[in-house]
């Protein structure tokens, strides 16, 4: 057991925030597999202010606790608003994250998302403002900065705890990177020594193994999975045995991915609708199929299904050739290939 903040936390495995994935059913489905928290998509401050009818079904909760809710912007007051208008909104919301991660044009353009990795300032001011506004922990999570040329993170990581942070999490790229590249650990190592805080890290977690590495360089806390268990679940369950007991699970069968994906998807229509919920189930079906032999043709019919009647038709056509199949490793991960020297000799010049 470990806490953020008052809110204590059985488990080393969070689910990470991810613009349209994280909605309300995925992260019911994906706290099954023993995440120990989740994080909801992120939500505009201005939208939650106002009341916005298109961004408040974003702060809705159900078998999906503990939860928290994230948030973006780039002005303190505002967010602090936000801030205690989602429990206003939700009481049971058990944590604020604020987004100073996010890479998007869209978001950045606003001053906002990993644009703050700029001004290490503001992301404190911004902090204390909405740990000034609610009762619940407050955690934000950061990159290493904007460039290579402007890595920040741990003048931002001392704002945060200045202004009171109750956890941070960090994805080891910059904002210039996206999701590109090999993340850098090596900028990281040891972290969570010079914290007063919980870290939660990410980035390129693919296995088990990638899970236990990033913990073991940085120190960290936790670890935050996103892309690395969308369409493989069993990650979850898998990084979550092995920090507890060292033992990794064998990797799950065809039948179960398809048996998985198909429950995803009924609870999604259920919520949705048939005709939404098989466009949001497209970008999510496919991912499924990852790791099955000469599964590419259908991994393109799962993008273009209609009906789950089509979905399932597709799914038993896949079971029947190979169901008892294990998948094999979604292996992109850190252990995989070498950091960017470029950052480390920045990072050494301004050091002499």
């Amino acid at each position: 057991m470990w806490r953020i903040g008052s809110l204590e936390l059985d488990g080393r495995v969070i689910l990470a925030p991810m613009s349209r994935y994280s909605y309300l059913q995925y992260r019911e489905f994906m706290m099954r597999f023993g995440a120990c928290m989740c994080v909801t998509e992120m939500v505009s401050d201005s939208g939650i202010v106002h009341g916005d009818r298109r961004t408040m079904p974003y702060l809705e909760t159900g078998d999906d606790h503990p939860v928290a809710v994230q948030i973006f912007g780039d002005d303190p007051e505002m967010m602090g608003r936000a801030a205690a208008r989602v429990l206003e909104a939700n009481p049971s919301v058990d944590a604020i994250d604020i987004n100073m991660g996010c890479p998007v044009e869209k978001v950045v353009r606003r001053g906002a998302g990993s644009s703050l990795m700029k001004d290490p300032a503001l992301c404190g001011r911004i902090m204390s403002a909405v740990k000034g506004s609610v009762d619940v922990p407050v955690t934000a999570k950061i990159r290493l900065g904007w460039s290579p040329g402007n890595i920040t993170f741990r003048e931002v990581i001392s704002e945060l705890e200045s202004a009171g942070a109750d956890g941070i999490g960090l994805h080891v790229r910059t904002r210039a990177e996206k999701y590109a590249g090999t993340p850098h650990y090596d900028l990281v190592e040891g972290l969570r020594d010079d914290m007063s805080v919980p870290l939660m890290i990410s980035g390129n977690i693919y296995t088990p193994e990638d899970a236990k590495r990033a913990m073991e360089i940085t120190g960290a806390d936790a670890v935050m999975v996103a892309r690395g268990a969308v369409g493989n679940p069993a990650l979850i369950s898998r990084t979550d045995s092995m920090l507890r007991s060292g033992e990794v699970p064998k990797e799950p069968t065809v039948s179960q991915q398809a048996e998985w994906c198909l429950e995803l998807a009924r609870m999604t229509i259920a919520a949705e609708g048939e005709e939404r919920g098989c466009k949001i189930m497209r970008s999510i079906a496919a991912n499924f199929m990852t790791g099955v032999r000469y599964s590419h043709q259908v991994r393109l019919e799962l993008t273009r299904i209609s009906t789950y009647d089509e979905l399932e038709s597709i799914m038993s056509r896949v079971c029947e050739a190979r169901g008892d199949e294990r998948i094999t490793a979604h292996g992109r991960g850190i252990l995989r290939g070498r950091p960017l020297s470029l950052y480390s000799s920045i990072l050494s010049s301004r050091s002499r």
